[in-house]
């Protein structure tokens, strides 16, 4: 690619939103949350694998070899890296990497419902009140835990504090759970959406690029380019805070010229082994992505796994371990387990967290049409990386992988360790867009899982 075509990248960022914003309202938010207070206070950074549908802990990292017949699944244990610790056969590359991961067997809720599971795995918190269905978006809801450190700690080198790629979570990507975005926050602080059907992530999303034949000078010199943050199209009014708007104008330009910024996204500096070592597809090209955005800056990423016509998401009612062993676990495997090498050898571990969680776990008795259905009673979540002990499992369940038998973890305990493993306790709060107080979280920091 040459270097004209490398720099349309940021020039229609806000298509990146996946709402329709532009550059302009990308940059006048980035101003506006840094004018509200957000601050950089904090160094240790996120990646959130998402693992949307529920994946089930009885063929992951909690095996049961030992059940009865209508409860034990097809998979067998094997041993990891780390003496006593095994995982689920067809978590090959996991095993040989346990040390630097811990698993909490025993992470648990009270719900079966996908809606209601993003949400408290995203925010640690219940959504707000519905009348029926799945929770949607609503502004009412408490933030997603990116949207919160965004708040907290602004933007940094000119990329927003959270990033989410590559879908939406949800039911086949046609509709947006809620938790994932600021919720009650507001809008200024929703994290950079990167969705797009046909998008290849590592290359720039179409909506990235200005129109056929137009160059960077010929844009920079057409006056719409910063039009909409001119006629105040975006949060706030100019004659409110026009100081906002300049600075706005001024980090746009500086945006469309500026190489090191946009570069995060793309994937053309990396090696084809690296590509290989993650996996050429969809969720591995994220994770990827993910490492390139934590390692320049941005705070917060989320990785959810993707809904394809070619894929399955880990709803898995029906062909359960066909589908498991076929499509799900060995691309996740991969992409999961390159990643934590990958930060280790960088030296990124001490001041990068990553998570893996899913809405809930899976039902320990196998339905008639060899699948597990919803089980928010029990399931396994995973911890690596800014103080987590690596091979390390904490908690269990029954014999069948049912109900949490040691150490319980509820859903907002788990969200609390997060936040404690990015800086904050549960003395921090954060004001909502009306300025009212509200802590991070209620639940209380595993804090064995730390040391």
């Amino acid at each position: 690619m040459n270097q004209p075509l490398k720099r349309r990248t940021f020039l229609q960022a806000g298509a990146l939103a996946g709402c329709g914003l532009t550059l302009a309202d990308h940059i006048f938010r980035s101003e506006y949350a840094r004018a509200a207070g957000g601050s950089s206070a904090a160094d240790t950074n996120c990646i959130m694998l998402y693992m949307t549908g529920g994946p089930a802990q009885q063929e992951t990292f909690d095996m049961k070899p030992e059940a009865d017949e209508p409860f034990r699944g097809e998979f067998y244990p094997i041993s990891t890296n780390v003496p006593g610790i095994q995982v689920c056969e067809h978590l090959p590359m996991m095993a040989r990497v346990a040390d630097k991961y811990a698993v909490i067997r025993s992470t648990w809720h009270e719900s079966n419902t996908h809606g209601v599971g993003v949400v408290y795995n995203l925010t640690g918190q219940k959504h707000a009140p519905r009348q029926r269905g799945e929770p949607q978006v609503s502004r009412e809801d408490p933030p997603s835990v990116g949207s919160a450190v965004r708040k907290l700690r602004g933007d940094r080198n000119g990329l927003p504090g959270a990033v989410h790629l590559p879908v939406r979570i949800g039911d086949q990507n046609n509709f947006r759970w809620g938790g994932q975005h600021a919720g009650f926050l507001g809008q200024q602080y929703d994290p950079l959406t990167l969705i797009e059907e046909s998008w290849t992530p590592g290359t720039l999303p179409s909506s990235f690029l200005p129109p056929e034949g137009v160059g960077l000078n010929r844009l920079r010199d057409r006056a719409e380019l910063l039009q909409q943050v001119e006629e105040g199209q975006v949060a706030g009014s100019r004659a409110d805070t026009p100081e906002l708007y300049e600075r706005a104008r001024q980090r746009a330009l500086s945006i469309l010229q500026s190489d090191s910024i946009w570069k995060a996204f793309l994937l053309e500096e990396e090696k084809p082994a690296t590509l290989e070592r993650y996996g050429d597809n969809k969720f591995g090209r994220s994770c990827l992505v993910a490492r390139r955005l934590v390692e320049r800056g941005v705070s917060f990423v989320t990785v959810p796994w993707m809904y394809l016509h070619s894929t399955k998401n880990f709803d898995t009612h029906a062909k359960h371990f066909q589908v498991m062993k076929d499509l799900l676990l060995p691309p996740m495997d991969r992409a999961f387990s390159a990643l934590l090498e990958d930060l280790d050898d960088r030296g990124l571990m001490s001041n990068t967290l990553v998570c893996w969680t899913g809405e809930f776990g899976r039902t320990p008795k196998i339905n008639k049409g060899a699948g597990r259905d919803h089980w928010g009673k029990v399931y396994s979540t995973v911890l690596a990386g800014a103080g987590i002990r690596g091979g390390h499992v904490y908690g269990a369940t029954d014999k069948v992988g049912g109900e949490p038998t040691d150490n319980p973890v509820y859903v907002s305990d788990f969200i609390a360790t997060v936040y404690k493993a990015l800086g904050y306790d549960n003395s921090t709060l954060i004001h909502d867009r009306f300025g009212r107080p509200h802590p991070l979280v209620k639940g209380r920091p595993v804090r064995a899982l730390f040391g």
